[in-house]
């Protein structure tokens, strides 16, 4: 196709879409994206860019993929959608039976919705009205520093506070914001909780890595002692996996690398392969049990149009059974492995600062001497140096990582390997 048409597009596209995360004003590198296929993407030039941030952290096994397109077709063709308060399907049932049989033992109920914001919406109301469910006035919620757990209301209130939520700090309810825990403030987290337990209905926390506050990891030995704490002082807990679900870290679930176990879980973004919208969030029977009564004021009011939608239901049904499969666990091992030797020589790189993996999530600062920052300018920069190279990463200000389809090869990793260290030279103080 000729650029006069490409860039006919991009004007139409100005002229009526409002991107997310994207200051418009300056927002002048929209690329048209005519089709996928693996961990490429391809303009209306032919261009392919290697999608190495799977498309924000989606697309587990490659764009287009068959085996997932062809369930999604066979279900089209025999249920599109059903009404989920009085009714159920197949696909429904079957994903619920298989998620939860990977999940730890406590999780035993799962809820729809429809992306990884409202899944915490739905985790949050699950405890607050937990507590008030059983007359109890428990209505604190703990959640870390630089948390991200979404952009609707519920989800910003337990997020950190930043430039993006500042707009809405009189309108977010009050949250206690704690430090990731470690070895040194353990026992200062342990007296924070102790003296809030009375009032705290719940902690949320993303398990192991912070992804939008700069792919921030900590120790799962020190998330497994907070989480006793916690116990100790029946503070529900939720582990918002939207992220960190479905082999990012290098096991199935995060939880995977835990010894505790939460009260709720929250899922989304891989869960269907990164073909369509859905949120999960998994709780314990006690949760469960505080809802059933005779009272009809006891109900969780909660509910979406799409709620347990059935062409997402088999999608997410033929992304678990790809999971699963042998190939995709030893890619998932070979990318840890292939990252966890990358970030011997990246950490020698003079532009390098904290190269840091868990799994297939990679991550490190440029140096900058500016500290990080979201909005260091340095992030446009190397976003553009990398598009112009055929990759698309997407940098946290001064933070770039990797979040690779699991279906990318070895050379095609390695690639992406040099192509770093070239850009870091080229950039280079």
């Amino acid at each position: 196709m000729n650029t006069l048409v490409e860039n006919s597009l991009k004007e139409r596209d100005k002229a009526v879409n409002w991107h997310p995360y994207t200051q418009m004003k300056t927002a002048d590198n929209i690329i048209p994206i005519a089709r996928g296929k693996g961990i490429y993407l391809y303009d209306e030039e032919g261009k392919k860019y290697m999608d190495v941030v799977s498309s924000w952290w989606v697309t587990l096994h490659g764009h287009a993929h068959p085996h997932i397109a062809q369930r999604v077709f066979e279900q089209l063709n025999t249920l599109e959608q059903v009404i989920f308060a009085g009714f159920t399907h197949k696909s429904a049932v079957q994903l619920s039976e298989n998620l939860l049989k990977l999940l730890p033992d406590s999780q035993k109920k799962a809820f729809y919705s429809d992306n990884g914001s409202t899944a915490v919406e739905v985790a949050l109301k699950m405890c607050i009205q937990y507590a008030h469910n059983q007359g109890k006035k428990k209505t604190k919620i703990l959640a870390f520093k630089n948390a991200y757990h979404g952009d609707t209301f519920g989800a910003m209130s337990v997020s950190g506070k930043s430039y993006w939520t500042q707009p809405f700090e009189s309108m977010l309810f009050e949250v206690i914001f704690i430090d990731t825990p470690n070895p040194e403030n353990l026992e200062s987290l342990q007296s924070q909780i102790k003296d809030l337990a009375d009032e705290t209905a719940c902690f949320i926390y993303e398990p192991l890595v912070q992804g939008a506050a700069g792919m921030l990891m900590y120790d799962a030995a020190d998330l497994n002692h907070l989480m006793k704490i916690c116990r100790k002082h029946d503070i529900l807990m939720i582990q918002d996996e939207v992220f960190t679900g479905f082999g990012r870290t290098g096991k199935l679930f995060a939880a995977n690398h835990l010894t505790e176990q939460p009260d709720i879980m929250c899922f989304s973004k891989g869960l269907t392969g990164g073909t369509m919208p859905m949120g999960i969030t998994t709780c314990s029977n006690d949760i469960y049990d505080a809802f059933l009564s005779e009272d009809h004021h006891k109900t969780l009011f909660h509910g979406h149009s799409f709620t347990a939608n059935p062409l997402a239901c088999a999608a997410a049904l033929a992304s678990m059974e790809l999971l699963l499969q042998n190939e995709t666990q030893m890619n998932i091992k070979r990318i840890t492995h292939q990252h966890s030797e990358f970030i011997k020589v990246l950490a020698q790189h003079p532009q390098v600062e904290k190269a840091r993996h868990i799994g297939t999530i990679m991550a490190f600062d440029f140096k900058t001497g500016q500290g990080t920052s979201y909005f260091n300018e340095i992030g446009k920069k190397l976003y553009n140096e990398f598009l112009q190279r055929g990759i698309i990463m997407r940098p946290l200000g001064n933070v770039l990582y990797l979040v690779p389809p699991f279906c990318i090869s070895e050379e095609e990793l390695d690639f992406v390997y040099q192509n770093i260290l070239e850009v870091l030279d080229q950039f280079r103080d």
